[in-house]
């Protein structure tokens, strides 16, 4: 019956990475994931990681981090994520700490590309396509927190989720810290979050 509604079937979903996309969204992201994951194998991790592409994205920056505490010999309990929103497109190398991240969708805000900042979204339009994030690792204390939105990162538009067997949620990945002239109250209060796919 699922099939035949276009719904992802209920048995797929419990080995299935989390989608609100119906069948034919599903299976295009899909196949999205599998040429990404077969062009990292043969040529090399990409300059600009498809966040949105993991299964567990959660295990991938954890990755990230503890390759830059052995590097650099720092307890990564001690280390956390500094972000900065790039103003380029796209990257023809990786950064030489942390990870460059796409495929991000902004909800309940806008982009100032100009001053580097959220704004108000343009009317109508329920969600923007968010530039490239480079994610950076760094000692907790060096991380500015001044002027910032910790806007929430979820996997899907639903905004909800369980906790895994590893202790995650199924849907929230983490916060990331946004420039902005307003107070989080009023990103609040919109609804204001990034998210790693769309429902359709």
């Amino acid at each position: 019956n699922s099939l035949y509604d276009g719904k992802i079937p209920a048995l797929w979903r419990t080995r299935s990475f989390p989608s609100t996309k119906p069948l034919g969204g599903y299976f295009a992201d899909l196949l999205r994931r599998l040429q990404f994951f077969r062009t990292w194998a043969a040529a090399g991790p990409p300059p600009v990681f498809w966040l949105s592409g993991f299964f567990f994205t959660q295990s991938f920056l954890t990755g990230v981090l503890q390759n830059f505490a052995r590097r650099n010999r720092i307890e990564i309990d001690a280390l956390r994520w500094a972000f900065e929103v790039l103003p380029a497109a796209g990257y023809a190398a990786g950064p030489a700490d942390g990870c460059y991240v796409t495929g991000l969708f902004l909800e309940g805000a806008g982009w100032d590309a100009q001053r580097s900042l959220l704004c108000e979204s343009v009317p109508k339009k329920l969600f923007t396509e968010f530039p490239i994030i480079w994610m950076k690792p760094a000692k907790s204390a060096d991380v500015q927190t001044i002027s910032q939105y910790e806007c929430p990162l979820y996997k899907t538009p639903e905004r909800r989720g369980t906790l895994s067997t590893t202790g995650h949620s199924t849907n929230f990945v983490m916060d990331v810290s946004l420039p902005s002239d307003r107070p989080a109250k009023h990103w609040i209060q919109r609804g204001t979050a990034l998210l790693c796919q769309l429902d359709y």
